[in-house]
């Protein structure tokens, strides 16, 4: 078999797939050295060996290995093929890394959860480990003796006692011909053996990234396309009442108009519904939008108004809800006569405004899909397509380009459907590309978010009993209609799972309708939680006059692992069981010591202007402690020096793209804390672009960050949310440090800090 990969055309490839009659895309959006991504299937499977899906070996040495998730800048294109390179032996010069399109043979390729590393750190060990066991077992074959005796080095079998050295290329044939190991007889290798885990390795085709050659979404391109720009509903589930069309269809190089029928709830992936214009470019089908007449029919969710929900959350989170953890007798001590101490925070709806904005690149022949999209879950994008086109699932390929960003967003593929039913209408391949103000304004919105907090302190300012009640529309409501309470898994995100050895504890939720898509953004759940329970902790320390890492320490306690079971709360885990993954909070402490100890905490004053913050949260089964050093100059203006990041994540597979992750969580949170606002007015979202949905600038991002990485034996758990979270606490308790001005309520940017405001 020839080890070359050709660049054949589409259609050539897709001539033994599909039967006569089937579309075929001449794909011209990959360059050369990236083809072969887009048939990883195809390039495993006939790889002469291929003991795993993951892996494939060619007689020159080359080893071929499949990224099944989605790279947008985490580095899971990279980290995840990394670790079964280690297992190998394998050079990692010599490795080349092919994406995979949606396919069940992979297990879950929903880019989401931090859960790359931490799912298939064990799956692609064993991946590695059964090639290089093959390989052994052929060279000592050859060689006439004991696979005992045999040993691997840098991408080559070697014989201890003779010192014979043969190439992972000349071994690939005999390789072939043995039977693959059964998952008994594969070995992982000690950890003082590791290559690469736990030292990294640079972003494959990181020149391609710096040079521009790197493909993404926007970037796909076939023959005979046609563009779509979608005019969507103002308010969530309004239709179309009246259409003029005739300008639009006046507008040089614009095709025809369709309509899109809104869905019906729940929404899920459906398309939001509109009239899409078809053209032979972006800039005509955009032009041609802005020149439909139509009128709409709003439906029910005209009435929504935030502002008003806002009153509403509030209300609600003032009243008894369901109780979801319950320790001790908080009612009894509150009436004890100890001082009460109360607070409420807000966060508004956020959009994920990734750099990318979604697109889709579709072509429908028959019953058989072919769509090409910047998505975090290809298997979504194949399970949506089917359900709505009615096709079975098999008979939709889906390619995955690279992302410019995601952050949840690229998970929810209706912008996929769009541009499936839009070819099927059409009867050609679309490509449906959305605007910046269509990503702002028809997203999946974070939620919106009120809480309660009260704690009874005794005379040394310490709580004895503590309740946390907090109100959201919950994401729940996007796949089952009127939903509107949250499920377990929202609240062990920072609620259920408060670590503080308390007495007296109850942690409760209130309902709340969705008047707009609800979805999960970065850090989910664990954003709002952390920023009330955080800011409420450094209140309390303020109240009592004590160091604000010291006091949360006592909060905290002895080092334990909490029993959810004994305290009769359902517990998720994101997923992980509480025997590999407890909730160890001396893990928690150590962090908490530990970001102390490196950002100096303590040896420098707070006030006039200057202020360090300091907040810890377990999300995503990591271990996370933050600080803040902030500066208000007396107008008001607030820059962020330094930032100092204390992380145990268990054993980390790529140290330098951690750290790059939480650099990223603290300009991410910088951006939330500051600006993330959506707000609606009769129905419709009143944020547009980056004009008036900012995001953070250089002038406004942190300066410093340090990230200081715990060395752990623990399996792997997530990074790429976990430092969200206590980021936003932390940013808005130095505030308070530097101002005296205490941020309950965001953005930021709603508030003076001036000198005249200090309170």
């Amino acid at each position: 078999m020839s080890t070359a990969i050709q660049n054949v055309s589409r259609r050539g490839f897709l001539k033994g797939m599909f039967s006569a009659g089937a579309f075929v895309l001449a794909v011209r959006y990959l360059p050369d050295v990236a083809f072969a991504e887009e048939i990883a299937r195809d390039v495993i499977d006939h790889a002469p060996l291929h003991p795993s899906v993951y892996v494939g070996l060619e007689t020159d040495g080359t080893v071929y290995i499949v990224a099944h998730r989605s790279e947008m800048g985490t580095s899971s294109r990279t980290s995840v093929p990394l670790i079964l390179a280690d297992e190998l032996d394998a050079d990692w010069a010599r490795v080349k890394i092919i994406q995979a399109i949606g396919d069940p043979r992979y297990g879950s390729q929903n880019t989401d959860g931090s859960r790359s590393v931490r799912d298939f750190f064990n799956p692609m060990r064993e991946g590695g480990a059964t090639a290089r066991l093959m390989l052994v077992r052929a060279a000592a074959q050859q060689w006439g003796v004991s696979p005992d005796e045999c040993s691997t080095g840098l991408h080559r079998v070697i014989h201890g006692p003779s010192g014979r050295k043969a190439d992972y290329g000349q071994l690939v044939a005999d390789a072939t011909k043995l039977p693959v190991p059964a998952k008994s007889e594969v070995k992982f290798k000690p950890r003082s053996q590791w290559r690469y885990i736990g030292k990294g390795e640079k972003l494959y085709e990181v020149r391609d990234y710096c040079t521009g050659k790197a493909n993404f979404g926007l970037d796909a391109k076939v023959d005979g396309m046609l563009y779509a720009a979608i005019a969507h509903p103002p308010v969530l589930g309004g239709t179309v009442k009246s259409l003029d069309d005739k300008p639009a269809l006046a507008i040089k190089g614009v095709h025809q108009t369709i309509n899109i029928e809104t869905f019906k709830p729940p929404w899920v992936f459906q398309p939001l519904g509109g009239v899409a214009v078809l053209a032979e470019n972006t800039w005509a089908a955009f032009q041609g939008r802005k020149q439909l007449k139509i009128a709409w029919d709003d439906g029910a969710n005209a009435s929504y108004n935030s502002d008003e929900f806002k009153r509403q959350l509030q209300v609600t989170a003032r009243k008894p809800g369901k109780i979801w953890r319950n320790q001790g007798d908080v009612d009894k001590e509150f009436a004890s006569g100890k001082k009460a101490i109360e607070a409420e925070y807000y966060i508004p709806h956020l959009a994920h405004a990734s750099m990318e904005p979604p697109m889709a690149l579709a072509d429908v022949r028959g019953d058989r899909v072919e769509v090409c999209t910047s998505t975090q879950n290809p298997q979504a994008v194949q399970d949506s397509i089917a359900s709505t086109l009615k096709v079975p699932k098999e008979n939709v390929v889906c390619h995955v380009t690279l992302l410019g960003g995601g952050f949840g967003r690229k998970s929810k593929p209706d912008n996929a459907v769009e541009a499936a039913v839009l070819s099927r209408k059409s009867g050609k391949p679309v490509k449906v590309v959305w605007s910046r103000e269509d990503d702002i304004q028809f997203d999946y919105y974070h939620t919106v978010s009120a809480a309660y907090m009260k704690a009874a302190v005794d005379a040394k300012g310490r709580p004895t009993a503590w309740l946390q009640r907090d109100v959201f529309p919950p994401i729940g409501s996007t796949f089952q209609a009127g939903a509107d309470s949250a499920g377990a898994g929202e609240m062990q995100q920072g609620w259920t799972d408060i670590p503080y050895d308390l007495p007296n504890l109850r942690a409760e939720n209130g309902p709340a309708p969705a008047h707009v898509r609800i979805g999960w953004l970065r850090s989910v759940a664990n954003i709002y939680q952390a920023f009330a329970v955080q800011t409420f902790t450094d209140e309390l320390a303020a109240n009592a006059n004590a160091d604000r890492i010291q006091y949360a320490l006592e909060l905290v306690g002895p080092p334990r692992k909490i029993d959810f079971k004994a305290l009769g709360v359902e517990y998720p885990n994101y997923g992980g069981s509480l025997e590999e993954y407890p909730v160890d909070t001396g893990r928690l402490r150590h962090v908490i010591e530990q970001v102390a100890e490196k950002s100096g905490w303590g040896k420098q004053k707070c006030g006039n202007g200057v202020g360090y913050g300091f907040a810890a949260h377990r999300s995503f089964l990591t271990y996370v402690a933050c600080v803040v050093k902030v500066e208000v100059n007396d107008d008001g203006d607030i820059s962020i020096p330094r930032v100092d990041y204390a992380i145990d994540a268990g054993t980390v597979v790529n140290p330098d793209r951690t750290k790059s992750q939480f650099e990223g969580a603290a300009v991410f949170g910088t951006s939330v804390a500051r600006f993330g606002e959506i707000t609606a007015k009769n129905g419709a979202i009143e944020q547009s672009n980056f004009n008036d949905y900012q995001v953070a600038r250089l002038p406004e991002a942190p300066r410093q960050t340090n990230v200081y990485i715990a060395e752990s034996n623990a399996p792997p758990a997530g990074v790429g949310e976990p430092g969200v979270p206590p980021f936003v606490p932390a940013f808005c308790n130095a505030i308070f440090a530097a101002t005296g001005k205490r941020v309950r309520e965001l953005p930021l940017s709603k508030m003076d800090f001036g000198k005249s405001t200090k309170s």
